[in-house]
C-alpha cells in the first residue's frame, strides 16, 4: 500500500505521523533529560524538572500543553523550557518527511528508527557532550534487522559494512594523529562511532558528502563562537554529523547525481 494511491489515506498518514513524531519527540526529549542525568528514562513517570510533581495526562500532550499551560509548571509555576515545543515540533516535521520521503515500507520504518537515534544523541551531545552507545547500537540493529526485507543484494550489503568499518577506523586514524600533534582530544569516541554507523546507513558516497556537510557546519559553528571568545573550547560535533546524516538520508541520490553531473560523469 502506498499513501499516494488514494487522497484520503495520504492526508491520514500525513496527519498521523505529525502526531505520532510529536509524541516520539516528546519521549526522546524527557530520554535525553534523564540520560545526561544518569536518570532511567523507562522506569517513572515524567515530573516537572523544578518541583518534581508527577505530570498528569492533559499536561503531556505535546506543543498544547506548553502552550495552555503557557510555558510554566502547573504547580509550582516555574517556566518550563522553549525545548520542549521546538524539540517535538522538530521531530513532528522529520517523520512526515521520513514518510513522504519512504512511504509505507521497512526502509520507512528503518529510518524512522535512525532519525530517533540521531535526535536523541543529538540532544544529549548539545546539552552534556555525550554519545550514547545505546543510541548507537540501536541504530546499527535497526539497520540489521531492516536489510532481509530490502532486497538489495549482497553486494550492497557488504559495501555498505565496510564502508562503516573504513570511515570509522579512518575517523579514528585521524583522530589520534590530531590528539598526538596538538596534544589534546580533538574527537570524541562517540563521534568516530557515529559515523562508523553512518557508513552502514549511507555507504561510501551518502557518508562522505554527510561528513563534509557535517565539516563545514561545524567550522561555520566554530568561527561565530570564536568570535564571542569561545576559540579553542571543545563543542559538541554529533549535531553537525546528524545534520548532514538526515540531509543525504532523505536527498542524498540527487545531491550526489547532480554533484558528479557537473564533475561531467
Amino acid at each position: 500500500m502506498s499513501i499516494y494511491e488514494y487522497r484520503p489515506a495520504f492526508v491520514f498518514f500525513v496527519v498521523l505521523a505529525a502526531l505520532l513524531g510529536a509524541v516520539f519527540g516528546s519521549f526522546l526529549n524527557c530520554a535525553a533529560f534523564r540520560l545526561v542525568r544518569g536518570e532511567s528514562f523507562i522506569r517513572g513517570r515524567s515530573h516537572c524538572p523544578s518541583c518534581g510533581h508527577e505530570l498528569g495526562a492533559l499536561e503531556l500532550i505535546p506543543v498544547l500543553s506548553w502552550m495552555l499551560l503557557r510555558g510554566r509548571c502547573r504547580w509550582c509555576k516555574s517556566r518550563v523550557s522553549v525545548r520542549y515545543p521546538l524539540t517535538e515540533l522538530c521531530f513532528s516535521l522529520l517523520s512526515v518527511v521520513c514518510l513522504l520521503r519512504f512511504d509505507l515500507t521497512v526502509l520507512c520504518l528503518r529510518n524512522f528508527v535512525f532519525l530517533c537515534c540521531l535526535f536523541l544523541l543529538t540532544l544529549t551531545d548539545l546539552e552534556d557532550m555525550m554519545i550514547p552507545d545505546g543510541c548507537l547500537l540501536a541504530a546499527a540493529g535497526a539497520w540489521i534487522l531492516a536489510e532481509p526485507f530490502l532486497f538489495i543484494g549482497w553486494r550492497d550489503v557488504v559495501l555498505h559494512v565496510l564502508a562503516g568499518f573504513v570511515y570509522g577506523a579512518g575517523f579514528l586514524g585521524v583522530s589520534l594523529l590530531m590528539d598526538k600533534i596538538m596534544g589534546r582530544d580533538t574527537m570524541g569516541g562517540g563521534d568516530i562511532k557515529l559515523i562508523a554507523v553512518v557508513g552502514l546507513y549511507l555507504g561510501f558516497a551518502g557518508t562522505l558528502f554527510g561528513v563534509i556537510f557535517a565539516c563545514v557546519g561545524g567550522l561555520l559553528f566554530y568561527g561565530l563562537r570564536s568570535q564571542k571568545g569561545g576559540e579553542g573550547k571543545a563543542f559538541p560535533f554529533g549535531p553537525f554529523i546528524a545534520l548532514g546524516t538526515v540531509v543525504m538520508l532523505f536527498w542524498g541520490a540527487p545531491l550526489v547525481s547532480w554533484y558528479l553531473g557537473l564533475l561531467g560523469f
